[in-house]
């Protein structure tokens, strides 16, 4: 069982400091359970990870003539687009003894996940889970990704994060943002604009499937809200910290 967080501050450095936060509290002993929740940007806005170069992943350029702003990350991975349509999930696991292995959390999370959104699903797609760990709308003998996961890990809890497109502005995505350093194989060298796609379904829907991939019958209105406060201050509103590679 795990608790779904209803509530959350308004900013997008704000909710990337709060899933740290919430990650300490795991790791501190403060949690006993895990915490679900999703939240949406409501602009559009580029996050990088937390080893990512901006200038490798990002036309800072385009970017400013489009008035996106860029933010780090505290997990893994590569950088994203967040804004409107793009549906953000959290899960923040407490592991008194210790997290289990990398490939064991991606599997434990998304293949749950990826059930429930099919359950939703019009006949004919489905959801698979492909390279490391992104999810892919698959129609027939077509493969495009529809969300990509981040981890971080402390000794015990852990941070596991990801996105879901269902209305995203995908020509913005390749206008703001390079072509990876890195790619799944299931990709094919495609630019963004054919390697994307949407889920046909809405928030609502896919919060549900959230909610029911991850058993968050539980509910938490309260959020660590002098921890987050702290985080923005010392990270996510930094340009030390966005900057740093």
């Amino acid at each position: 069982m795990a608790d779904w967080l209803m509530a959350g501050p308004p900013t997008v450095a704000e909710q990337l400091a709060l899933d740290e936060a919430l990650l300490e509290e795991a790791h501190e002993g403060l949690i006993a359970r895990p915490v679900v929740r999703c939240w949406m940007a409501a602009k559009p806005t580029v996050v990088v990870g937390s080893s990512s170069h901006v200038d490798q992943e990002v036309d800072r350029e385009a970017c400013a003539v489009a008035g996106v702003g860029i933010l780090r990350r505290p997990s893994g991975g590569l950088t994203v687009l967040l804004g409107p349509g793009c549906l953000m999930w959290s899960v923040i696991i407490p592991c008194p003894a210790g997290p289990p292995p990398v490939e064991q959390i991606h599997r434990g999370l998304l293949d749950p996940l990826a059930l429930a959104i099919n359950l939703r699903l019009p006949a004919g797609q489905r959801v698979e889970r492909l390279g490391t760990c992104d999810l892919a709308l698959v129609t027939g003998t077509d493969q495009r990704k529809i969300g990509g996961n981040a981890l971080r890990i402390r000794r015990c809890g852990l941070l596991y994060h990801g996105t879901l497109l269902h209305g995203l502005d995908l020509a913005l995505v390749g206008h703001v943002l390079r072509h990876p350093p890195r790619e799944p194989d299931y990709r094919g060298r495609r630019p963004h604009a054919a390697f994307l796609t949407q889920l046909p379904l809405g928030r609502a829907v896919l919060e549900e499937a959230v909610r029911d991939a991850f058993g968050a019958t539980g509910q938490r209105t309260e959020w660590p809200i002098e921890r987050v406060g702290r985080l923005v201050g010392e990270r996510y509103s930094s340009t030390s910290w966005t900057e740093r590679l």
